[in-house]
């Protein structure tokens, strides 16, 4: 199978010495296009996933929101020890900003780094003290097109004395937090081998400063339960946090606020349908209706799968199955890892169509 990987516009606005990470160049900020005419050109939607195989970064197409084709052959469009300081991404998460600017963000974090024979340890620490699959950074890009990116890496580990001692930077997210006007970024985090919970800081426009220090964003109220993989969506006002409760069974639960950046009230019900442990819930609209799809990661099978469940009120759930066993399809791959998915329109489905089809045709004529 052919692999291609995606070129930066702005190349790496970061590099990486000696495993720290230091900010480049900027990236002016782009005038985008209303919110209302944007929605009346919505018709196509874009998931992102990485796989364990690879520690990639993978895009998939769909025209229906049921069935999705990956670009690229199923290949990687951006390897992660390209892009990452551990040499592989996962978690993987896009948005749309304000702007009408794209916003990627990854955990920075190879699990099997060691096997790949990138580190001579597991971890990048002691395992015992800072714990499983512990990591200090996170992935950062933005595009004006979803072909051309900036990159930034991150670090929070010195950011302060007392975040050198954190256990993990996991599950980056993006929100616009419409009070502060601000772009935040929200990620589990713990310190040492503790319990993980919600983080949050605010980010600059350019994608590429972190300009607060990290906050609690949202903690289990049992003592030690670990609340990890937040995913926040604005629906009439409301923030809708779901996130993976690991009480008991690991599943996919909810709470709710009035604003991005706090005050989320608990709820005990189980949002999804999984016997089997579950994370990685991202929650995406369905184009023109009034229903919307959480989509979480079954880890605990094999091979592992996303399920996904719908609700026009975010209090009834109903199951959709997992992928290629219900209504929702794959095409072209199978066992994908923590995705998300927006929607696009038309013509920015047909141009990153087009643009993945014209890199596979350039690349069959070099290797005659």
């Amino acid at each position: 199978m052919l692999r291609f990987i995606v070129t930066f516009f702005v190349c790496a606005a970061c590099f990486c010495s000696e495993g720290v990470c230091a900010p480049l160049l900027p990236e002016r900020v782009a005038e985008g296009k209303s919110d209302e005419k944007r929605q009346e050109e919505l018709g196509a939607y874009l998931m992102v996933f990485h796989k364990d195989e690879t520690h990639g970064l993978y895009m998939a197409l769909s025209y229906d929101g049921y069935t999705f084709t990956a670009l690229n052959d199923a290949a990687p469009v951006m390897a992660g020890d390209t892009i990452a300081c551990q040499k592989g991404i996962r978690d993987p998460h896009i948005c749309r900003g304000p702007d009408g600017s794209f916003y990627l963000s990854m955990t920075d974090l190879h699990i099997f780094a060691q096997q790949a024979g990138y580190r001579d340890t597991e971890w990048e620490r002691d395992g015992e003290q800072y714990g499983w699959g512990n990591n200090r950074g996170l992935v950062l890009m933005k595009s004006k097109d979803l072909i051309h990116w900036k990159r930034s890496n991150v670090r929070f580990d010195t950011l302060s004395e007392e975040m050198s001692e954190i256990g993990c930077v996991w599950a980056p997210e993006v929100v616009y937090d419409e009070e502060k006007k601000k772009l935040m970024i929200y990620f589990t985090m713990r310190f040492r081998n503790g319990a993980n919970k919600l983080y949050y800081v605010y980010v600059n426009d350019d994608f590429d400063t972190i300009e607060s220090m990290p906050r609690l964003l949202y903690e289990y109220p049992k003592d030690g339960i670990s609340a990890i993989d937040g995913d926040i969506i604005r629906v009439d006002g409301k923030y809708h946090l779901f996130y993976v409760a690991h009480d008991g069974t690991a599943g996919i639960k909810q709470a709710v606020s009035d604003r991005a950046d706090g005050g989320y009230e608990y709820e005990p019900a189980w949002c999804d349908y999984e016997p089997k442990a579950c994370e990685a819930p991202n929650v995406w609209k369905r184009i023109g209706e009034n229903k919307w799809v959480l989509m979480y990661d079954v880890y605990s099978i094999s091979p592992h799968n996303f399920a996904f469940v719908e609700t026009s009120d975010f209090v009834n759930f109903k199951n959709l199955g997992r992928l290629n066993d219900g209504v929702m399809k794959a095409t072209n791959f199978s066992s994908p890892k923590h995705g998300a998915v927006i929607a696009l329109t038309l013509k920015e489905a047909a141009a990153l169509e087009s643009y993945w089809k014209q890199e596979k045709n350039e690349n069959s004529k070099n290797l005659r």
